[in-house]
């Protein structure tokens, strides 16, 4: 399987070349970090990061260099094989460690602030209007 990555990694880096790229051109144009291009490049896409993220790179990176994405996933049936695989799930993303807990972003205090500016405000209004009578 190593050797259909890399052969898989060749065909992406000639293609590149080939339309005269550079990695960070890429990087600006896919928002695919350049080390992950690398890896692809280099066909150690299992080295990079988990399977199911290097998997939907390689189809965007595929779409960008104008490769025909099924055609590729017939050719390189190895690399996209990946149904029987147990995925491993990086936490370290930012997502569920975050949530639910107080210190992962204070999102309260600017409504807290709001609603005591807006409470102030209010009190202000009505002690003006009882001063000159209106109510």
């Amino acid at each position: 399987m190593e050797e259909q990555f890399k052969k898989l990694g060749t065909l992406f880096r000639s293609k590149r070349e080939e339309k005269n790229l550079s990695l960070k051109e890429v990087e600006n144009s896919t928002s695919i970090r350049s080390n992950y291009l690398e890896a692809i490049e280099d066909g150690k896409i299992e080295q990079a990061l988990s399977a199911v993220y290097m998997l939907g790179f390689i189809r965007q990176y595929a779409n960008f260099l104008g490769l025909e994405v099924d055609k590729i996933i017939a050719q390189y049936p190895e690399v996209f094989n990946k149904a029987g695989q147990k995925h491993e799930f990086d936490y370290g993303i930012g997502t569920l460690e975050v949530r639910g807990s107080m210190g992962g972003g204070v999102k309260w205090l600017p409504n807290l602030v709001w609603a005591g500016v807006s409470a102030v405000v209010l009190v202000l209004l009505w002690y003006f209007a009882k001063q000159m009578g209106v109510i």
